[in-house]
């Protein structure tokens, strides 16, 4: 009797242990990312970019599951002023326009080839508290995604480059 139960005791460790092991190892998002294009879908079907040609950002993804994803226009208006309580109605709106950043907890479901992040905040208040399930493609160290469509029908398409670990 006591040697199944310190066998099941065993087993039970040892199952733990391996899950956890794996964990980081299967979770594939784990790590940092360079922005290499802010793309946009048109309803047409023709693909152009959203954040200009060379647009900048980062994406972190952690493996206890938080994430955040900044991305920027490569061109954006400076602030006349240089105060950023004293803009234009213009510099607050490029200001808006030219940037989209959020953080929060994702998970990944590598047999749907989806994405869930439930966003904390983002730079469009309307995402914050929210949940959104994106369509992803990870090739070798390329992972890209697709938000989901806007008012007018373009859907915003993020694509990364994996940043080596030195």
């Amino acid at each position: 009797m006591i040697a199944r139960v310190l066998s099941l005791i065993a087993t039970v460790i040892f199952a733990i242990s391996s899950v956890h092991a794996q964990t980081p190892a299967a979770n594939s998002f784990v790590g940092t990312w360079k922005l290499i294009a802010a793309d946009k879908l048109l309803p047409d079907g023709t693909r152009v970019a959203d954040y200009g040609t060379q647009p900048h950002g980062l994406a972190i993804f952690t493996a206890d599951g938080h994430f955040m994803v900044e991305v920027f226009r490569d061109v954006r208006v400076k602030f006349a002023s240089n105060d950023r309580a004293k803009g234009t109605p213009e510099e607050y709106k490029d200001a808006s326009l030219s940037a989209s950043c959020s953080f929060g907890t994702y998970s990944v479901d590598p047999a749907s080839s989806k994405v869930t992040m439930k966003i904390d905040r983002s730079t469009f208040p309307n995402y914050d508290d929210t949940t959104q399930v994106r369509a992803y493609e990870l090739k070798g160290d390329i992972l890209s995604w697709k938000v989901p469509a806007r008012p007018d029908g373009s859907i915003p398409i993020t694509v990364l480059r994996r940043i080596a670990v030195q």
